[in-house]
Parts: C-alpha cells; sequence; structure tokens
C-alpha cells in the first residue's frame, strides 16, 4: 500500500516546482523589472495573503532531501530564486534582486528537467491555481526578504547586500562560467592606422574646444596619444613663453624629425618671437643680446636679421606691432608661432593645426567641384554648409529656363553681350541698330534703355569699354567702318574708316580704356585712340577675331592660316600661340587670361590652354559649321562654358566635362551669339537668326520641395 504521507509530499512539490516555473516564464517576459517587483505583483494577486513561515519551508525542504525521485538540485535552486534566508530580514521594504534573463532562462529549464516532463501537469495547474487564488502555497512571497542563503555542495553566489547563498551545482554555476568565458573573448580590438588617425584627429578638435577632460578620456579609452610627449612639452613651454626650455626641446625633437636640420629654422622662430616680445616690452638690452647673441650666430636668413633690427628704433608698442605686421604678444601671435612650427615636425609628433576642420573643408570642395550645376559663390567656411548631407544642386538653380524673350530688334539679331559690370546688355542686329537694355537688379528683367542707329551694313560685333562708358559696334565683312558710342550720353564719339577697302569686323579694348585694336579678313591689323586715331598698324594680317591681354601690350589676333598669334605692338615682334586643322571662326578669353574658347568650323568648340599652348577639351554636341558663332565662359569662377549652335540650340558644359551639362530650346533658327553675365551668375543671353534674344535664368517660382526633390544631383565627372 503506498505511502500516503510520501505521495502527497510528491505532490505538493511538484506544485511548487510548477508554480516557480510559471513565475521564472512570467518574470523573463516582464523584461526589464527586477525579481524584487516581481515579488510584490505576486503578493497583490494572491489577495496579500502573508507568507509561509520560513521555518516550515526549510523543514519541508529537510523532509524532501532524502526521499526517493527527488533531485537534490532542485530545492537548492528554488531557494535561490525564492530568495530564502537564514537571517531575519530587517523590517521595511525587501531588496530588490537584480534582475538576470540568462540565469532566469537556466534556472527554469533546470526545473522543468527536474520535474521530469516539458510540460506542467493538469494536477499542477490546479495547485497553481489554488495558489493564485489566496490558498497557503510555500511558494508565496518567497523572496520577500530580497536574501539568498541556501547551502548546496559548497558553492556560493553574492547577493547585492553582500549576503551569500548556496547555489546549485550546474546551474547558476554553469552561467557563472559562461560569463566568464564570454568576457574572457571580449579582448580589446587593435585599432589600425586610420582608425588610430581618426582619434586623433577628434581629439585634437575637442582639445581646441576647451574639452579637455573628455579628450583625456578618449585617449585613455582607446590606448592611443593625441601627440608625442616631447611635443606636449614642447608646446607648452612656448605657449607660456618659456623660451629658454622651447630652445631646450628643440634637442629631444631632433631625433624624431624627419629633417633635423629644420632645428635651425625653427630655433629662428623662436628666436624671433622672444626677441619682439623683448622689445614689446620695453626690454631693449635684452632684445638686442638675442639678436647679437642667439640669431645672428645661426647664420640663417641674415637679411630677415637685419630687418629685425630695425624695430629697434620703433618708439613705442604700436610702432612695432605696425611695422612688424605682428599682433604683439600673447595666445594669439604664440599660436601662430606653433602653426609655423608644426610645419617642421612629422604627424605622428604633432598633428597639423586644424587638422579635421582642414580635411571636411577639402571634402566640401571637392564636392563642390564636382558638381554639374553648382553656380554660386564659394564659401570657405564650414559653418555655410551642413556636413551631415552631400552637396547637391538642383538643374533648377541653373540658368536653363526662359525668363523673358526680346522681340524689339526686326531681323536677324548677330550678337549680344553683357557690360563688364552686368548691368546692361547690348545687342547688334541685320537691321541696322544697336539695343542697350537695362538689367533690373533685383527682377532682373531686362527694359529697352537706349536704341543706337545708322549701322548701314548691320552689327556684326560690339564691345564694351574696360570701364563700361563706350561701346564699340562693328560690321559684317564687306563694312569699312566702326562705330565708337558713348553709352551714357547715347551720342556717336567717332566713327572711323581709315580706307574703303578695309574690313573691320573685329575689335579689342585695351585695359586702360584709351586705346584699341581693330581689324579684318583684308590684311589690316590697327591700334587707335579714342578719337579714331591711328597709332600703330599691321601689315598682311587677315583678322577673323581679336583680343587684348591684361599686360596692355599683347594682342591675340585668329588669322585666315587657322592659328592664333600674339602680335607685340612695343617691340613689333609675334608668336605662333595656337594652331588648328580647321578655321577659327571666332574666340574669346577667359578673365585670368590662361584659357581661350574656340569655335572651329566643322568641329565645335575648343578649350585651349595658352600658357601651355595646349588643346585641353573638345566640347561634344554642337553643330558648328561655316557660320560665325560666339560661345563664352560664364558662371562663378567661369566655370561654364555655353555655345550658340546651327541647330537653333543652346549648349552649355561644365568647363571639365566634354558632354553638355544642358541644351536650351526654343529658338527656330541659328543661334549666332551667347553671353553670360558677368554680375549675375544665374543670367544669360542668346541672340539667333529668329529675330529675338533669349534671356535664360533659374527656373521661375523656386521652392524647397523643388530644390529638395526634383531633377538632377550632382555627379562626379570623369573627365
Amino acid at each position: 500500500m503506498p505511502d500516503v504521507t510520501h505521495a502527497t509530499r510528491q505532490q505538493n512539490r511538484k506544485c511548487y516546482l510548477a508554480h516557480i516555473s510559471k513565475w521564472l516564464l512570467t518574470t523573463a517576459a516582464l523584461g526589464e523589472e527586477t525579481l524584487a517587483s516581481a515579488s510584490s505583483s505576486s503578493d497583490s494577486d494572491t489577495g496579500g495573503a502573508s507568507p509561509p513561515p520560513r521555518k516550515k519551508h526549510r523543514a519541508s525542504a529537510a523532509e524532501g532531501a532524502g526521499e526517493p525521485g527527488a533531485s537534490s538540485g532542485t530545492v537548492g535552486l528554488s531557494a535561490v530564486v525564492l530568495g530564502l534566508a537564514t537571517s531575519p530580514h530587517p523590517p521595511g521594504p525587501p531588496p530588490a534582486i537584480p534582475f538576470n534573463r540568462t540565469i532566469v532562462n537556466n534556472i527554469s529549464s533546470n526545473i522543468m528537467q527536474a520535474n521530469g516532463a516539458g510540460q506542467v501537469p493538469d494536477s499542477e495547474l490546479s495547485c497553481l491555481n489554488s495558489a493564485q487564488n489566496g490558498e497557503s502555497s510555500s511558494s508565496s512571497g518567497a523572496h520577500s526578504n530580497g536574501l539568498i542563503s541556501t547551502a548546496n555542495n559548497g558553492n556560493t553566489v553574492s547577493t547585492n547586500n553582500g549576503e551569500s547563498a548556496g547555489v546549485a551545482s550546474g546551474t547558476l554555476a554553469a552561467s557563472a562560467s559562461g560569463l566568464d568565458i564570454s568576457s574572457t573573448m571580449k579582448k580589446k580590438k587593435r585599432l589600425s592606422q586610420s582608425e588610430e588617425d581618426v582619434i586623433r584627429l577628434i581629439g585634437q578638435h575637442l582639445h581646441g574646444l576647451g574639452l579637455h577632460q573628455t579628450v583625456d578620456l578618449l585617449m585613455q579609452e582607446s590606448g592611443c596619444r593625441l601627440e608625442h610627449p616631447a611635443a606636449t612639452k614642447f608646446r607648452n613651454h612656448v605657449m607660456e613663453g618659456e623660451w629658454d626650455k622651447a630652445e631646450s626641446d628643440l634637442n629631444e625633437l631632433k631625433a624624431l624629425m624627419h629633417s633635423p636640420s629644420a632645428i635651425v629654422r625653427m630655433k629662428f622662430l623662436l628666436l624671433q618671437q622672444k626677441y619682439l616680445e623683448y622689445l614689446e616690452d620695453g626690454k631693449v638690452l635684452e632684445a638686442l643680446q638675442v639678436l647679437r647673441g642667439e640669431l645672428t650666430p645661426l647664420k640663417y636668413n641674415t637679411e630677415r636679421i637685419h630687418v629685425l633690427s630695425g624695430y629697434l628704433m620703433c618708439s613705442h608698442a604700436e610702432d612695432l606691432r605696425a611695422k612688424a605686421e605682428w599682433e604683439g604678444k600673447g595666445t594669439g601671435s604664440r599660436s601662430r608661432l606653433l602653426d609655423k612650427l608644426q610645419t617642421y615636425l612629422p604627424p605622428s609628433v604633432m598633428l597639423p593645426p586644424r587638422r579635421l576642420q582642414t580635411l571636411l573643408r577639402q571634402a566640401v570642395e571637392l564636392q563642390r567641384d564636382r558638381c554639374l550645376y553648382h553656380n554660386t559663390k564659394l564659401d570657405s567656411s564650414l559653418d555655410s554648409v551642413s556636413l551631415l548631407l552631400d552637396h547637391v544642386c538642383s538643374r533648377k538653380q541653373f540658368p536653363c529656363y526662359t525668363q523673358q524673350i526680346l522681340t524689339e530688334h526686326c531681323n536677324e539679331v548677330w550678337f549680344c553681350k553683357f557690360s563688364n559690370d552686368g548691368t546692361k546688355l547690348a545687342t547688334g542686329s541685320k537691321d541696322t541698330t544697336v539695343i542697350i537694355w537695362q538689367v533690373d537688379p533685383d527682377t532682373h528683367q531686362l527694359k529697352l534703355l537706349k536704341t543706337l542707329e545708322g549701322h548701314a551694313y548691320g552689327v556684326s560685333y560690339l564691345a564694351w569699354s574696360p570701364d563700361d562708358t563706350y561701346l564699340i559696334a562693328c560690321g559684317p565683312d564687306d563694312c569699312s567702318e566702326l562705330w565708337l558710342w558713348n553709352v551714357q550720353t547715347g551720342e556717336l564719339r567717332t566713327k572711323m574708316s581709315q580706307s574703303h577697302e578695309d574690313s573691320l569686323t573685329s575689335v579689342a579694348w585695351n585695359p586702360d580704356a584709351k586705346r584699341f585694336v581693330t581689324g579684318g579678313q583684308r590684311g589690316q591689323f590697327y591700334q587707335c585712340d579714342l578719337d579714331g586715331n591711328l597709332l600703330d598698324s599691321w601689315e598682311g594680317v587677315r583678322v577673323q577675331c581679336l583680343w587684348c591681354l591684361s599686360d596692355g601690350r599683347t594682342v591675340l589676333a585668329s588669322d585666315t592660316h587657322q592659328r592664333i598669334r600674339g602680335y607685340n605692338f612695343e617691340d613689333l615682334t609675334d608668336r605662333n600661340i595656337v594652331q588648328e586643322d580647321h578655321p577659327i571662326m571666332s574666340f574669346t578669353v577667359s578673365k585670368n587670361g590662361r584659357l581661350a574658347l574656340l569655335n572651329v568650323a566643322t568641329q565645335g568648340v575648343h578649350l585651349w590652354d595658352l600658357q601651355d599652348r595646349v588643346l585641353v577639351r573638345k566640347y561634344q554636341g554642337v553643330t558648328q559649321g561655316f557660320y560665325t558663332i560666339h560661345s563664352c565662359f560664364g558662371g562663378h569662377n567661369e566655370d561654364f562654358i555655353a555655345s550658340g549652335s546651327e541647330d537653333h540650340k543652346v549648349y552649355i558644359w561644365h568647363k571639365r566635362s566634354e558632354l553638355p551639362i544642358a541644351e536650351l530650346t526654343g529658338h527656330t533658327r541659328t543661334v549666332n551669339c551667347v553671353s553670360w553675365n558677368p554680375a549675375l551668375p544665374g543670367l544669360m543671353a542668346s541672340a539667333s537668326d529668329d529675330g529675338t534674344v533669349r534671356v535664360w535664368g533659374p527656373a521661375p517660382f523656386l521652392d524647397t520641395q523643388d530644390l529638395d526633390g526634383l531633377n538632377e544631383s550632382c555627379c562626379s565627372m570623369d573627365s
């Protein structure tokens, strides 16, 4: 006959273990809650029933210790989880036990295994239900004191309040062993050279912001070094004005330098600062001793030493600072001195000044340079851009949209040109008139200002004087006359014609605005003053197009031999600069005089380097026959090129890209000339045989949505 007492104890134990298992799983689902808060929740669920006495629980455990089928480790685990302790708990709320999901899962798994099955039987569920209904249960409020104290196989575990508790072998011990292994595997990762460089750059930047403690923590945690200790000592001595110590530091730095001979230059800079500070403080004798006894014996930069000696005559500190172009003794001048000294030290010893800002600025400038539509003024300050986003310009911000169509001419429009200050536009037509247009600075709309009449053969070329006071108009091939107009008054100052056999089809102003050169394809090449008086001439040159360089002496002329030559009117010399294989119909030169843009018959638009005398690039897309078509540089920094075309379009290229970035349509016949406003980079004009002048600008009604979401973004260029 079975032992009723033993069977009852076994049933109670199963209920007890099932209750613990469910409670553990519930606790694991609670996430970040502590076991102490879970215990309080359990007390509330049971209707506030007081926990059974610990003495009774310990007796039950003792009774079951020797029973068959009982797990020796299970009771120990239960005691650990439920927080049983031998010492009485002090009054007040129970201390919280930190929640450890790993331990909970391990214990729950062991309990289920000790119970002999992976599921809780129905009888055990009924026991759980009775416990939840407020019936007395050995598990109710089991961890109310938050302490753990149960011996098992001699294993102990520490709790938050310093108490020790027994842990069943193979459960918590295994978990603790797993944690030790995990921590052992977490070895410090060795940083790569680039990672160390980044940490040093960040540290230098933070140091410059005054976050010194943050830098110390960063260097300590990463194991990096912001700079060599000898460099740190040297920096401190320079900033504190301890010149003798700083000079002594140079001996230590000498071994770390790639070029030890630079020590002399560094020493010279130190002594120069020392000398100037002595002078500013009125210590003339000490300054004289530095000059004679320390600077001069270096035998370096004697010319500078002579200049320094002259500062001895300065009567006061302000006079010294003005003559030496030096801001005076203090942090500012010493910081600038350090910047100069650093250039002689390798970056592994001392980082270049503000290195992170320099790299970021270079990155921003590179993105702008590669942006096909960037057409705004370059700002070197990082505060003007967001470092969180790549630089993007929309095509809608570019002058690709017709803003205005000027229809006042009644025949083909052969030429257009903005004034140098960008406030006016001059257009010349086959209808024998020149129209001056005023550009509204706010709306960028053009209004008719003056009409200049009387050009019997029509107007095929216009040239503004450098000060925009005068405008010269030339006619087509069979025209022997030239008109010089006063733009402000609208009066004709000079009508020049040297010979009826002349062909004055091109003109260029000298930079002094007092002379100009003109010529044509019949072999005449003249230099004249404002009254049309002949100053010099060059015979036998059939000129297609002219340009005066900024030196005031050299005139570039394209001729009928498919070349551009340079002519010097002072020493009467000439030289070949550009040689093409096809006729050069027209050309223009960049503001700096370095690049020339050529429209070459049947070839299109070519870019030449006048200094190196090499062809830089051939631009694709344009249709160029034997019509005279005029192209231009434009945009900020003249980064863009625009040209008319015989296919009725205006083509725009980025200077470094052979393929066009825009093809502007609207004209119905050949586009003869394009002019980009030099003051308003978003404004451009084109003249066509269709009798109209089109004014191009950004897309109308630009808003934030257009700029953010529409049209092309910037692309990097392969060419």
